[in-house]
């Protein structure tokens, strides 16, 4: 299958009761070990790419070339998207020109009529390739990758102004942070969010800062109305761990076990198994 927009699957999922994965990606590790895994487990997937994290890559045309390339070579059939994750106003239509074939505008830190004129420009462009776009109402607490957000809840009627623009997915901060959750953190706030289902008209909603939320949050997200979780952290602290495991052992002074493929792999495998522990979570396995 080719690489496409998320607005299908995410629709899927609203319908029936699953929410997608957003996994972030970082390497050619990252994006392979993704895609071995949801191709393993028949799940869409949506790529998701910051604006630092391309930059790192190389620039759009060079994410746009590694993905394309692998979901060839690995001869993935699920639907996979790859998805501009918190995208600036200029960054968004740098993506779109680029080849993403999904985009989120993330304007939560202008003034709410500034930000709607912003994300209807950009559904604009976007709509016109066929591209998805997610908005975002009340910023998601946190950091990532210099978008800092101070989590405050979203309000309903902005999120209602919003979802009758056309777009196709929108983040609505309910209490959920970018990065570790603090001891103390309260939790989601799922009146806000119940409020925000009943005025959205079924539009598909995304819940950012997926890891460390409990599964018995995630699944009630879900049931209202959430279907598309990002995760990225959890990836992040796997992968680092592992691979302080495989050096710690020595295992790089063993033979050629300092070849970036060995070197590598334990995190890579680590990883996966996340991937693997997130479908089983949000029910995408066999949706493709």
């Amino acid at each position: 299958m080719a690489i496409v927009s998320a607005k299908e699957m995410l629709l899927k999922a609203r319908n029936e009761g699953y929410a997608v994965a957003q996994i972030n990606i970082n390497n050619l590790e990252w994006t392979k070990a993704v895609l071995q895994t949801v191709e393993e487990l028949k799940s869409p997937v949506i790529l998701g790419v910051s604006e630092g994290a391309a930059k790192y890559m190389g620039g759009y045309k060079t994410v746009v070339g590694l993905v394309q390339n692998l979901h060839d070579f690995l001869k993935v059939t699920v639907p996979v998207a790859i998805h501009l994750d918190h995208g600036s106003y200029e960054g968004s239509f740098q993506a779109l020109e680029a080849g993403f074939t999904s985009i989120m505008f993330d304007g939560s830190h202008y003034a709410f009529e500034e930000n709607l004129a912003k994300t209807k420009e950009v559904i604009a462009a976007c709509h016109a390739k066929g591209v998805s776009v997610e908005a975002e109402v009340g910023s998601i607490g946190g950091e990532e990758d210099g978008v800092i957000g101070t989590g405050e809840l979203a309000d309903p009627e902005e999120c209602r102004v919003i979802a009758a623009t056309g777009v196709d997915m929108f983040a609505a901060g309910i209490g959920n942070i970018h990065g570790k959750y603090p001891a103390n953190w309260k939790g989601l706030n799922f009146e806000v969010l119940a409020e925000i289902q009943k005025v959205t008209n079924n539009v598909p909603l995304v819940l950012h800062g997926g890891t460390g939320i409990p599964g018995d949050m995630i699944q009630k997200a879900i049931s209202l109305g959430v279907s598309k979780i990002n995760v990225n952290t959890e990836l992040q602290l796997a992968f680092a761990d592992a691979t302080r495991k495989y050096i710690e052992a020595g295992k790089d002074l063993e033979s050629k076990g300092f070849d970036p493929r060995k070197l590598l792999n334990p995190g890579s495998e680590a990883m996966k198994q996340v991937v693997r522990d997130k479908i089983a979570l949000f029910g995408s396995a066999n949706k493709a």
